[in-house]
């Protein structure tokens, strides 16, 4: 067990990510389930969806507080995705139709992909700055908390374009978009620090893809050059990183696939732990750690002393059956074999509803969660 004779026990964080932490989403409530429904039925327009989602988010962020989280997410409560909802609102992205879904263990997604129509731009009128500006008026009214909000990684829409989705009259082929995607999203990361975010994480489920062999063929079969692909992924990120004000916090989280409790890769960290924990220049890492998929804790070895912080999900957000809190503590010790302690901090393994249909649990199981992840880091770091 990790006991208080560890350096940098008992030291607090006073900036994000926090000892105590969560990825973002939540499961939607019945009245936003309700409202969404209506609207996409024309029942229900779109000042009256925006009226529910408010409500539902103001009474998110009370919720969070009174768990004990410093931080006040909008649950996601405004998508249907986690990422196909931010990458549509890009210029020259569009959302379409395809054969299938995205496989995920007995059970397929929605058939949507992207498909890169256009050059690729941020457009400062995209939804979810005002979806930013609400949650951060909500909060600054009703809590003290640091406003965090998520948005898909760049390497996201690298990794799922398929064959035949990019325009041949907009860019000669995947390499092509890259300068536009890293401006794009440079341009993103200054109008939600303009609009007020000093707290954005980029979800990115392409790092966990890389340490499976399974899904690097997939990706090979798209066309994609799976050779130097850490080296690539971490290039982009880094320039898109390059220059963001100190004072603005950066995470990532890194998943396996989350959709109604499923998954879809295994294998642990190490063929990118590297580039991912060394070189990339995140300010901290939500890695998945709830299950024997996610492999050892050896590669926190690559975190930078003294720099960085890894955000250890090892409460899972697939299932409500509560975690025994003495073999979370016993985990996390195990984890600061390879990574300080006081570099370590505890969160849920994902978000509890990473596509409007939710993982299978309950509300009360899902907070239930949360206030073992505060209890926990209260009782480990203090």
């Amino acid at each position: 067990m990790p006991t208080s004779t560890r350096p940098g026990y008992h030291r607090t964080m006073t900036t994000p990510p926090y000892r105590a932490d969560i990825v973002g989403s939540f499961l939607r409530p019945t009245a936003v389930k309700a409202a969404r429904t209506r609207h996409a039925a024309g029942d229900l327009d779109d000042a009256g969806l925006r009226e529910a989602e408010d409500a539902a988010v103001a009474d998110l962020v009370q919720k969070e507080a009174a768990a004990g989280l410093r931080v006040a997410t909008d649950g996601e409560f405004r998508r249907s995705w986690w990422h196909f909802d931010f990458f549509g609102f890009l210029d020259g992205v569009d959302i379409v139709e395809l054969d299938h879904g995205i496989q995920f263990q007995g059970v397929q997604t929605k058939p949507r992909g992207v498909e890169v129509a256009g050059p690729i731009r941020f457009d400062p009128r995209h939804p979810f700055l005002e979806h930013f500006r609400a949650l951060k008026d909500i909060t600054e009214r009703t809590s003290s908390a640091t406003v965090k909000f998520t948005i898909p990684s760049p390497t996201v829409l690298d990794f799922r374009l398929e064959p035949g989705h990019i325009d041949a009259s907009a860019y000669d082929g995947r390499d092509a978009i890259v300068d536009d995607l890293v401006q794009a999203y440079r341009d993103a990361i200054a109008a939600f620090y303009d609009a007020g975010a000093r707290y954005l994480q980029l979800d990115d489920t392409a790092w966990a893809y890389l340490c499976s062999e399974a899904e690097l063929a997939k990706a090979a079969a798209r066309g994609i050059a799976v050779d130097g692909i850490a080296e690539r992924y971490a290039d982009i990120l880094n320039r898109v990183l390059a220059g963001k004000p100190d004072d603005l916090t950066v995470t990532t989280h890194v998943c396996r696939g989350n959709f109604r409790s499923t998954w879809i890769s295994s294998g642990g960290y190490e063929p990118v732990a590297e580039q991912l924990l060394d070189v990339v220049q995140y300010d901290g890492y939500f890695l998945e750690y709830d299950s024997d998929r996610a492999g050892g804790f050896e590669p926190l070895r690559f975190l930078p002393r003294g720099q960085k912080t890894v955000v250890l999900g090892l409460v899972t957000t697939k299932t409500g059956e509560l975690e025994n809190p003495d073999d979370i503590k016993r985990r996390i010790d195990e984890a600061s074999a390879f990574a300080p302690l006081e570099q370590l901090a505890l969160s849920p393994q994902c978000g509890f509803a990473s596509t409007e249909e939710g993982n299978v649990l309950t509300e009360q199981q899902q907070w239930a969660k949360v206030r073992s992840v505060v209890q926990i880091a209260a009782d480990v770091w203090g």
